[in-house]
């Protein structure tokens, strides 16, 4: 899909959310809950209006970045080599704010559903959604684990990318797990750090090795 194509999904996301606002608002109380600490409890309140603006301007700042990066991108990290799946990713990371802010709206309305996804499960299914796709990242500024090793050189790009995009899956399994047992966050944060910082680590140590091999 062009990034320009892809407008027309973020406007859908935008509308969809602005009619369940709409359609809840009668339900839901003077202050909603909007964030959760790593033990579930609700740490954060909002009032409805900022619990459903906030979400559809970063959906529209993300729209608009699908579209203004690929332009933007300087000469040797350009993106529209792989251009359709950096607006995949960017459209799954539009629809995890849309089902998160859902989430948000439907638990302070009472509906069961919303617990669901405010226990983390559209993150988990996110992360999975990412790292099926990591692996065909080509070298960027913009998007995929960007260290100063995988930077400069296009070996340690690849390899980092494929092991980070299977971490990312087991990351989401995980997450995903957790959330439907009704287990600890905790354990969903430490499986995200480790996604996040081992490839980091790794990229630095295949460098020193490709380095050597030359």
């Amino acid at each position: 899909m062009k990034p320009v194509r892809s407008l027309f999904l973020s406007a859908l996301f935008l509308l969809t959310l602005l009619g369940a606002f709409l359609w809840l608002s009668p339900q839901l109380p003077a202050h909603v809950a909007v964030h959760w600490n790593a033990q579930g409890q609700i740490n954060g309140y909002a009032t409805p209006i900022r619990a459903v603006v906030t979400p559809m301007i970063i959906m529209a700042v993300l729209g608009l970045l699908t579209v203004a990066l690929p332009a933007i991108s300087p000469r040797g990290f350009e993106i529209t080599p792989f251009v359709s799946v950096f607006v995949v990713i960017m459209l799954a990371v539009q629809a995890f704010v849309l089902i998160t802010a859902l989430g948000i709206l439907l638990n302070a309305a009472g509906h069961p559903i919303g617990k669901l996804v405010t226990r983390m499960l559209p993150l988990g299914v996110l992360l999975m959604i990412i790292g099926n796709y990591m692996g065909k990242l080509r070298k960027n500024f913009f998007a995929g684990i960007r260290t100063p090793w995988t930077i400069v050189n296009d070996e340690v790009w690849e390899r980092t990318h494929r092991l980070a995009g299977w971490l990312f899956m087991l990351a989401g399994l995980v997450v995903v797990a957790v959330s439907l047992m009704g287990a600890s966050m905790l354990f969903s944060v430490g499986a995200m750090l480790a996604a996040a910082l081992i490839p980091a680590v790794y990229s630095y140590f295949v460098y020193r090795r490709v380095e050597r091999n030359h």
